[in-house]
């Protein structure tokens, strides 16, 4: 976990990494200039309700003048401007190295009545949970209790996922929708989002709205254990396929994962846009980034290098993405997760997204590093 403090980081020429003038810097700057609408918006917010003695923001004077460009650059003069507000930061050549993997968007099918076929419910978050420390300490405080269940006697650990699952929350009206399997549902909250297209038409997206407060499990590590699926051959499509070969298994498998996540429905205007991020943010795909959020801010810019990373004939991943997301899983000043997409191309690829990486960290001119 990142409890240890990151390794320290040493300024380089934008002219030292790897694949830096080949890249689309248009696209990476549309996706900061959404992070940058946010932080400036969220600034603003803070100063009206009394909040401006609090630290600004270290990207909000570089997003006002992101915002003050328009909506889109072309690639070079978005090079330009990162290239004339950033200094890039490596990590010391001692440091241990990074790793990347992706994520996606499940695309499911649902009801908003439950049935025969639409059977597993997704909650929205209880008003008995309570979290225990900020969002941007998820990440790093991942091994410790992060919410719990607030009772007359005083908090208590939150209901774990099997008891859920079994009924703990049953009666209480907070379902929002119901979906096909135990797998569907086990899928979209490692995801942490998901579309899912409705019976009687139209389409609804779930975004991450809470964490039951339980430690996230890697349920393919167990798998690996028992020698059901070779190490070199892991993959979140193993693991589905060996859930839905399994299927009187699938339950207790799934339930080493006591981390229950609960959904919100975005509104119609912003699901337009797609799947929302920790930042509250839409995403991006290949352009945004889960990170560790007690070392990194969400809105920085992160170009990410890894060379056995090999997508539609590449021979390598290099891209300038930016922090708009955060994950359980996701712990360490150099690791990420890349945001593919949405659907089952989307899902294939991010399944088989485990690679070495190297991270450059751009930070402001007038910034320090971490």
């Amino acid at each position: 976990m990142s409890a240890e403090r990151p390794a320290p980081l040493e300024a380089i020429a934008f002219s030292g990494i790897a694949g830096w003038a080949d890249d689309d810097h248009g696209r990476a700057f549309a996706a900061f200039r959404r992070s940058c609408a946010r932080i400036v918006r969220s600034a603003g917010a803070r100063a009206k309700g009394g909040g401006s003695a609090r630290r600004p923001h270290p990207l909000a004077k570089v997003c006002k003048a992101a915002l003050a460009l328009g909506d889109r650059l072309e690639s070079g003069a978005a090079r330009k401007f990162f290239e004339t507000h950033f200094t890039p930061h490596r990590y010391a050549a001692k440091s241990a190295s990074g790793f990347v993997t992706g994520y996606f968007e499940p695309e499911l099918k649902g009801a908003r009545t439950r049935s025969k076929r639409y059977s597993v419910p997704v909650y929205r978050a209880p008003k008995d949970l309570v979290q225990l420390f900020p969002d941007a300490e998820r990440a790093r405080r991942n091994h410790e209790m992060t919410a719990g269940r607030k009772t007359a006697q005083g908090v208590v650990p939150y209901f774990d996922r099997r008891e859920i699952e079994q009924g703990a929350l049953r009666g209480r009206g907070l379902e929002i929708l119901y979906l096909e399997s135990w797998a569907d549902a086990f899928y979209m909250h490692v995801q942490g989002s998901g579309r899912v297209t409705l019976a009687r038409g139209g389409s609804v997206r779930l975004a991450f709205a809470a964490k039951n407060g339980h430690s996230y499990t890697a349920i393919g590590r167990a798998l690996i254990e028992r020698g059901a699926v070779a190490r070199d051959e892991m993959s979140m499509a193993a693991v589905r396929g060996w859930l839905d070969a399994n299927p009187n298994e699938a339950r207790e498998l799934m339930w080493k994962n006591r981390s229950y996540i609960f959904f919100r429905e975005l509104p119609k205007d912003e699901a337009a846009l797609g799947p929302v991020g920790a930042q509250g943010v839409a995403l991006t795909p290949r352009r945004s980034l889960a990170v560790d959020t007690s070392v990194h801010a969400l809105g920085t810019p992160v170009w990410v290098s890894a060379p056995k990373l090999d997508l539609h004939g590449q021979s390598s991943f290099n891209q300038l993405m930016i922090a708009q997301d955060a994950g359980s899983a996701i712990k360490g000043a150099q690791r990420g997760d890349i945001f593919f997409g949405s659907g089952k191309k989307a899902g294939a690829i991010a399944g088989a997204t485990r690679h070495a990486a190297e991270f450059v960290i751009l930070l402001t001119r007038a910034g320090s590093p971490h």
